[in-house]
């Protein structure tokens, strides 16, 4: 049995106990995040699209400085105290809301503290456990370990938004906000088995010690400097926010769809959603991605799901259902999850490691973040200052995913220059093992 599963999973058997609590720690915090953001995104049904806008635009300078703060604290400490204190943090912060929650008149300020709250949790949720798995495990144990550690995260995809799916009704949601709660703090004694196990891992692969906290490149505006000047990163911002936009238009037409039902009933919808995704992006994931991209190559894998989002934006426009919308949402993070995400990761192959460490760092939050601002006041002005109508708006996204399609072809173009050559496919498991991550 132990020869079969060492076979199966590649896992050595001195490395089984850290491998299950690694993969604990990404099935804890992926299902805690999705018990919450169904409660987050019903709230927004109640707000204008005025009142969102500025939410992302106070979302994206929170961040900013979270991530400030946290690569201040980094530069300091190791991540021994660090990581075990994120959780701590968010989790006590979730706690507090759920306490305060009921004794609060007016619960408006609160909830959307809530939903900016959240929206930094998700930013940190997985981005900190990766950061703490690599200093757990080398470079070696990592390729044959992440893609399992990284299945956790995609088994809590499945289970998380099933819990507000099902018992919505029956617990409330504040009682959704105890559950993630709860959940995020049992990763604080897992983070604390793996740090005391650490020392005994092969190649003495165990998590830094306080010595080892990074040291911090004094040119710290090189990762922008870069983004400006670099063509290649350029496009590669520019495909983000595109994405962004189309991901913005999809949201605030939800938005106002769902407005006629309780919220409650957009909980349990948007749940039950959610489910649907994660459990596709799954199946996706294992058997479609790297079979897409060493077949139908780079171009092509990054330009199939804008394209899809053209057709589906002028199908919302031509029948503004909230099945239709769910329906081609649900084709967007899917194919977000399972082929966009990876395949955009796999550009960054092609850069520097100095720009991999902090470009990258800056397209994906100040980037990022800032479509969102701007994809929500773009929206709010359309909508509202100038009066148009949930199919013209749908209309002007399925433009912008042409325009996002373009900029696929011309990446997966310029990817293919340098690592596509005749009758030669990238690894296929590195390609299935980047697919199951996609939700980091």
């Amino acid at each position: 049995m132990s020869g079969w599963l060492q076979r199966l999973t590649l896992v050595q058997p001195e490395e089984r106990l850290v491998t299950l609590l690694s993969f604990l720690m990404a099935f804890l915090l992926m299902a805690a995040y999705l018990v919450l953001r169904p409660v987050r995104d019903a709230m927004a049904s109640d707000w204008s699209d005025a009142e969102l806008s500025l939410l992302w635009n106070l979302q994206l300078l929170l961040s900013t400085g979270l991530v400030a703060l946290y690569s201040l604290a980094v530069s300091r400490w190791s991540l021994r105290r660090i990581v075990p204190g994120v959780y701590t943090l968010f989790s006590l912060s979730f706690l507090g809301f759920w306490q305060v929650s009921p004794l609060v008149a007016d619960a408006r300020l609160l909830e959307q503290a809530f939903y900016l709250w959240v929206a930094a949790f998700s930013l940190f949720n997985l981005s900190v456990f990766w950061s703490f798995m690599s200093h757990t495990f080398d470079a070696e144990q990592g390729r044959r370990l992440f893609a399992i550690i990284a299945s956790g995260a995609s088994a809590g995809a499945i289970v998380g938004p099933a819990i507000p799916a099902l018992f919505a009704s029956a617990l409330g949601l504040d009682r959704l906000m105890l559950i993630a709660a709860l959940g995020v703090l049992l990763v604080v004694p897992l983070i604390l088995w793996l740090q005391r196990l650490g020392a005994g891992c092969p190649a003495d692969s165990g998590p830094q010690q306080e010595a080892g906290a990074p040291q911090v490149n004094l040119n710290w505006w090189s990762g922008f400097r870069d983004v400006v000047s670099n063509p290649y990163l350029r496009a590669i911002g520019l495909f983000i926010l595109l994405y962004v936009f189309v991901g913005s238009f999809v949201y605030f037409i939800q938005k106002n769809l769902l407005a006629e039902f309780s919220r409650v009933e957009r909980t349990q919808i948007l749940s039950s959603v959610s489910w649907l995704v994660n459990t596709a992006t799954f199946a996706c994931a294992l058997l479609v991605t790297g079979r897409l991209v060493s077949h139908a190559g780079m171009v092509l894998t990054l330009a199939c799901v804008p394209l899809v989002l053209v057709v589906g934006m002028a199908a919302i426009a031509l029948a503004p259902l909230v099945v239709v919308l769910l329906v081609v949402d649900s084709l967007r993070r899917v194919g977000n999850y399972a082929i966009t995400r990876p395949a955009r990761e796999m550009l960054f192959s092609r850069v520097t490691a100095d720009q991999r460490f902090k470009a990258k760092q800056v397209l994906d939050v100040a980037v990022y973040r800032g479509g969102d601002a701007a994809s929500g006041s773009i929206f709010a002005m359309l909508s509202e200052g100038l009066g148009l109508a949930l199919p013209a708006m749908a209309l002007v996204g399925s433009g912008v995913a042409g325009l996002w399609s373009l900029v696929a072809v011309y990446l997966g173009r310029q990817y293919r220059q340098d690592h596509e050559l005749p009758r030669e496919t990238p690894d296929l498991q590195d390609h299935q093992a980047a697919a199951v991550a996609a939700h980091t």
